[in-house]
């Protein structure tokens, strides 16, 4: 896949914005603040529905207004699509598919991305909440239905949680609380299908992540991926990591849907007294934690700064190898945001051969020297929200 042209209105600094993009690497340069990563935001903003900055949607609207547009045309092949999205402040987004209404949750079908970016390092360092993250925006890449189940399952569970903290201030118990069966009944079924999923997308990453590491760092540090699931008991949210839940991941083959949905329930009834307490729903998808491991040790808090940045390059590697082997649309568009001022000369040149022969390659930078030769194609300037492009009015 390719992105010819990205066109913005009201998208963070940019009141209007065009882009041309080429086939092949595509470096967008300018100092800090200028907007290199807004046009980056936006892409992948297609691709997963989310941003890799933020966790709601108004910041990326322009201040004053009320909605911001994305609008790209990308190319499949022979195939062209006009792939649209209004971001609302407030309220639902709205999408359109080569001018025609679609469901916004359409888009991850025709816009597959994988961004590299300084926050990467927190998918390795940082809270469970960044992992689940990661995990289930390649979910959506990989199977965009999955938007909906995710949706609805933070919806259903908002829902029980204000049932539980209403119940908590009410001192309502036992019986009263029948509506909450209900609620249970929605949770179990949307979070399985996600347990399910995630637990199968780490499975079928963990060669990928492996070969990829080995590449980055120039060493086979057996780098694995294991599912700490709150419905085992423990509670990932509460202590990183529990031992006794990572070896009984490490030994599942696969888990039916079944099978966890039974899990699931027999969790949520061992831990009522407890939520009903606290007024918080505590087990589910939303509490559980993808364990990182290099050396048999956990990345988090024993891998050094190098072996930190290689595990989070090898999952954004085995991203793209993963959707790249299974889309018909080809390769998916590699976005590199100002990740070159964070590595070492040698993962910089590493990163740089492995990433180079993708169909398309955006890399921001703010100094062009740290981008490496084999990158350095098609140059872009931007500077206080202007786009210069270096090959405009060129022949080629």
């Amino acid at each position: 896949m390719i992105v010819e042209h990205l066109s913005l209105v009201d998208f963070r600094n940019y009141a209007t914005a065009e882009l041309a993009l080429h086939k092949g690497p595509n470096v967008l340069v300018g100092r800090n603040g200028q907007g290199k990563t807004n046009l980056a935001e936006a892409v992948v903003f297609l691709a997963t529905l989310g941003s890799h900055r933020v966790s709601s949607d108004a910041p990326m609207v322009r201040d004053g207004q009320e909605y911001a547009i994305i609008r790209a045309r990308l190319s499949h092949g022979e195939r062209k699509v006009l792939a649209e999205v209004q971001v609302n402040r407030q309220g639902s987004n709205k999408a359109r598919i080569n001018g025609s209404p679609s469901k916004t949750n359409e888009l991850p079908r025709y816009a597959h991305v994988v961004l590299f970016a300084p926050e990467d390092l927190q998918i390795v360092r940082g809270d469970p909440s960044a992992r689940r993250r990661f995990i289930d925006q390649l979910l959506v890449q990989r199977t965009p239905r999955l938007s909906a189940v995710l949706g609805d399952y933070d919806r259903v569970l908002k829902q029980r949680n204000a049932l539980l903290k209403s119940a908590r201030s009410r001192g309502i118990r036992g019986e009263a609380l029948s509506t909450l069966d209900v609620w249970d009944d929605k949770l179990v079924a949307l979070g399985s299908e996600i347990i399910v999923a995630r637990h199968r997308l780490a499975k079928d990453l963990q060669q990928p992540v492996a070969d990829a590491y080995a590449a980055i760092a120039g060493a086979d540090h057996q780098p694995q991926l294991e599912w700490a699931l709150s419905i085992r008991g423990g509670d990932p949210e509460d202590e990183y990591g529990q031992p006794t839940d990572a070896a009984a991941a490490a030994e599942d083959t696969s888990l039916t849907q079944a099978t966890v949905a039974e899990m699931f329930r027999a969790s949520l009834l061992s831990k009522r007294s407890n939520e009903l307490d606290r007024g918080l729903t505590l087990t589910g998808p939303h509490r559980d934690d993808l364990v990182l491991r290099v050396r048999a040790l956990p990345v988090k808090g024993y891998a050094s700064h190098g072996e930190s940045w290689s595990v989070a390059l090898a999952l954004r590697l085995a991203s793209a190898e993963l959707l790249r082997s299974e889309s018909p649309a080809g390769d998916p568009v590699l976005i590199l945001d100002d990740v070159f001022a964070e590595l070492d000369a040698d993962r910089r040149q590493r990163l740089a051969s492995l990433t180079a022969g993708y169909e398309q390659v955006v890399v921001t930078a703010a100094v062009e020297e740290d981008i490496p030769a084999v990158l350095h194609a098609h140059v872009v300037r931007i500077n206080a929200g202007t786009i210069s492009d270096e090959r405009e009015g060129s022949d080629e």
